[in-house]
C-alpha cells in the first residue's frame, strides 16, 4: 500500500496565455508545449483569431493554454472585436507570459503591450524570450536587460524572465516547470487525452486556412476566412477503412483574390487541399476526402453581419 507523503505537492491546474506583438513565436511556443500541432503557426502577423487552448498534462499539474490574437491598434471593427476579447482573456488567466522575440529590440509594438498588461495588476506576469537560437549569448543579455527596465519603467514585476527557443526546443520544459508554480491548486480541469477544447470543426478550418495563407502575396492574410459545412463519416464504408468527407468553403473578399487562392488551372487551391489534409488526418486520425470551394464574401472584415457569419 503506497502512503501519501506530507511532502507530496499539492496538484496544480489553471490558464496561461501568451501574448506580445504579433509574430512574436506564440503560437511556436503553444505547440512546442503541448507537443502537437493545435494552434495555428504562420509566418504572418494576425493569423490567430481563435482562442485555442492547448492543454499541457502533467503529473503535478495541467496548464492550459489559452492563445490570443495579437493586440495592436485597431484599423477595423474585427480588430476591435479581436483586441475586446485579448483584454478579457488577460483578464481571466491565471498567469500571463509576455513574449518578446530575441532578435529584434524592443519597440514601440512591445510598449504597447506593456502598457497594456501594468493595467492589469492581479496576474502574474512572466517575460519570455522566444527565438533565442537566432542570437548570440551578447545580444541575448542584452535583451533580458531591456525587459528587466522595461518592467521596472511600466511599473511591472515580471515573476520570472526567461529565454526560450522552441524550435530548438531549449528551455521549453523548464518554462512549464516556471508556469506551474503560479497556477492555483486545482484538480485537472480536462479528461488526460485532451489537447484542446477547441471544437474539430474549428480546427479544421484553422488547419485549411493555414495551408492557404502559405506562400500567398501579402494582401490576403487578413482577407481569408474558412467555413467547415460539413464533416461526415462517408457511409458505405467498411469499419477498418472509415473516410471522412469534409467540405469547406474559403471565403475572401474581392473577386480579383479568387484566382490568387486557386492558381493557374487550380493548382493551388489543390495543393492546399493536399497539404491541409495531411495535417487534418494527423489531428482527427482517420483517412479524409476534402471538398474545398472558394467564394467571395465581399468586405467581410467590415460588415458585422457577415463577421457572424463567419463566427467572430
Amino acid at each position: 500500500m503506497s502512503v501519501r507523503t506530507e511532502s507530496t505537492a499539492p496538484h496544480r491546474a489553471g490558464f496561461a496565455c501568451f501574448v506580445g506583438r504579433p509574430n512574436a513565436g506564440k503560437s511556436t511556443l503553444t505547440n512546442a508545449l503541448v507537443g502537437t500541432k493545435v494552434a495555428i503557426t504562420s509566418n504572418r502577423p494576425q493569423t490567430t483569431r481563435h482562442t485555442v487552448r492547448g492543454i499541457v498534462h502533467r503529473p503535478d499539474a495541467q496548464l492550459v493554454l489559452v492563445d490570443t490574437p495579437g493586440l495592436h491598434k485597431p484599423r477595423t471593427l474585427l480588430g476591435e472585436r479581436l483586441n475586446d476579447i485579448v483584454r478579457t482573456t488577460w483578464s481571466e488567466v491565471d498567469v500571463i507570459g509576455f513574449c518578446l522575440p530575441a532578435d529584434q529590440k524592443l519597440g514601440p509594438g512591445d510598449r504597447y503591450i506593456a502598457s497594456e498588461l501594468a493595467e492589469i495588476k492581479k496576474t502574474p506576469k512572466v517575460a519570455i524570450v522566444t527565438k533565442t537560437d537566432l542570437v548570440d549569448s551578447k545580444a541575448l543579455a542584452a535583451q533580458l536587460i531591456a525587459i528587466d527596465r522595461l518592467g521596472t519603467e511600466l511599473g511591472i514585476e515580471w515573476a520570472e524572465i526567461i529565454p526560450v527557443s522552441a524550435v530548438g526546443d531549449q528551455q521549453v520544459s523548464l518554462l512549464a516547470d516556471l508556469l506551474v508554480p503560479l497556477l492555483p491548486e486545482s484538480p485537472a480541469l480536462y479528461p488526460e487525452g485532451d489537447l484542446t477544447d477547441e471544437p474539430e470543426q474549428v480546427m479544421v478550418a484553422e488547419l485549411i486556412r493555414e495551408a492557404a495563407l502559405e506562400g500567398v502575396r501579402d494582401e490576403l492574410p487578413h482577407s481569408i476566412a474558412v467555413v467547415v459545412e460539413e464533416m461526415l463519416p462517408r457511409e458505405d464504408r467498411p469499419a477498418d477503412k472509415p473516410l471522412l468527407d469534409i467540405h469547406a468553403n474559403v471565403y475572401i473578399e474581392r473577386p480579383s483574390q479568387k484566382g490568387i487562392i486557386i492558381g493557374p488551372k487550380g493548382k493551388r487551391l489543390k495543393e492546399v487541399g493536399t497539404k491541409s489534409r495531411k495535417h487534418i488526418e494527423a489531428l482527427l486520425g482517420t483517412p479524409v476526402f476534402l471538398d474545398l470551394h472558394v467564394k467571395v464574401a465581399k468586405d467581410w472584415q467590415r460588415d458585422p453581419k457577415q463577421l457572424r457569419k463567419l463566427g467572430f
